[in-house]
């Protein structure tokens, strides 16, 4: 098995939980970017774009989660919004920002298919670096007041919020799919 497959077959997410500092060095992130960046694109369009996430943001975003959960739901319990502060607490956060939209020859779907291959990509990269990195969503990638402090523009859509940092330990692995179960064959 070469290196890159033996890689790709023990990858595994890690939970920002199990992540602590150090993250990747700003050599190594402009590395990690550019790889990301270096998936199938039809059209050229770069339908994607990352915005960084250091220490200092993510205890802005903190706040904001917070004060966005309390005034949702203000019976709100400390368990709750703590839960909200610990969601950036990884060493390094990428925002994948997809832009993809309707155009005369590119489908919208591929271009979204294209962010996805990114926020893969990252996950890879940072797994081949020796880093933990997990690929997570979650209620505030869909909230426009999230979106705000991201600075995106209308139309604008969170594709993934990598999160990268050294592994206080190795996740067990989760079940995978049964092959038979998913794959079709035809002759």
């Amino acid at each position: 098995m070469t290196d890159t497959l033996a890689l790709l077959a023990r990858r595994r997410s890690v939970p920002p939980k199990f992540m602590t500092a150090p993250g990747p060095s700003e050599a190594e992130l402009s590395q990690l970017l550019t790889i990301a960046a270096r998936v199938p694109d039809h059209g050229k369009l770069a339908p994607w774009r990352f915005v960084t996430i250091g220490p200092k943001a993510q205890a802005r975003f903190a706040d904001a989660l917070v004060a966005f959960t309390r005034a949702d739901n203000p019976d709100a319990t400390d368990e709750m919004l703590q839960r909200e502060r610990e969601r950036f607490a990884s060493p390094l956060v990428i925002a994948v920002i997809s832009s993809a939209g309707p155009h005369p020859k590119i489908p919208e779907w591929e271009q979204e298919l294209s962010a996805g291959a990114v926020c893969m990509n990252l996950v890879t990269a940072a797994t081949a670096m020796g880093y933990g990195a997990a690929w997570l969503t979650g209620w505030h990638s869909y909230d426009l007041r999230f979106h705000a402090l991201l600075g995106m523009k209308a139309g604008e859509r969170i594709a993934g919020l990598i999160h990268i940092g050294t592994p206080t330990e190795t996740p067990s692995d989760r079940p995978r799919p049964v092959l038979a179960d998913i794959v079709t064959s035809l002759d």
